[in-house]
């Protein structure tokens, strides 16, 4: 990402929030490797005149790294291009656990309301035969009623743990796009934010990667 700040402001931002065996010192020039102590994860910082890179595979470390570094140096706006693979796939997983989810929920509604619309039918079919006297025919509409009535404890079961799985999935993909939105700082964190919930009300998920990667379409 681009950075138009002088090297040694971000040497001595690396030597007070990096614990170090000594302090590094650069002119023109800065590259470190670390590890992250919580994951073991290998992190780089690269930096030329008005050019930084950071390659890390923990998409939540460099992005607190960004926030943070956009904070010590008075970085109001930001933008960068972000290049997480594995971190795409599994967001692609998640997407389409969610259009299967939506698809059985709308599936699951279809059968309620028919269900609804066929019980209303037997009891009235039910009380016709009941002022008729027809005990037979009466007997025989509850009894559908009865299995009506547990096709629908049934699908409404289903359809409540659905639901929890649906929004968990969308949890996953609104922290997703969060993470995506912390690679940046300012108006283009809130860009990417709001491009990235247009893309998936559009249903757009090449667009939606499009924007994680560079931060617009």
């Amino acid at each position: 990402f681009p950075l138009n700040e002088r090297i040694n402001r971000v040497v001595m931002w690396v030597n007070q929030n990096f614990l170090l065996d000594e302090e590094i010192s650069a002119d023109t020039e800065l590259d470190i490797r670390l590890m992250a102590l919580r994951t073991g994860t290998a992190l780089f910082i690269q930096m030329v005149p008005g050019t930084m890179t950071i390659r890390c595979e923990d998409i939540d470390l460099v992005g607190g790294i960004i926030q943070a570094l956009a904070g010590s140096l008075n970085i109001e706006n930001l933008t960068s291009t972000a290049i997480y693979p594995a971190f795409i796939a599994e967001l692609k997983d998640v997407l389409v656990k969610v259009d299967e989810y939506h698809n059985v929920r709308q599936k699951l509604t279809a059968e309620m309301a028919d269900h609804s619309n066929l019980i209303r039918s037997l009891v009235v079919r039910a009380e016709d035969a009941r002022l008729m006297n027809d005990m037979n025919s009466m007997k025989q509409s509850y009894l559908k009623l009865y299995d009506l009535n547990r096709d629908l404890i049934n699908g409404y079961n289903i359809r409540c743990n659905n639901h929890t799985e649906l929004l968990s999935c969308l949890k996953i993909v609104n922290q997703a796009i969060q993470k995506a939105g912390r690679l940046r700082v300012g108006r283009p964190k809130t860009n990417v934010v709001t491009a990235c919930r247009n893309a998936i009300k559009q249903n757009d998920v090449e667009k939606l990667f499009k924007i994680i990667e560079c931060g617009s379409v």
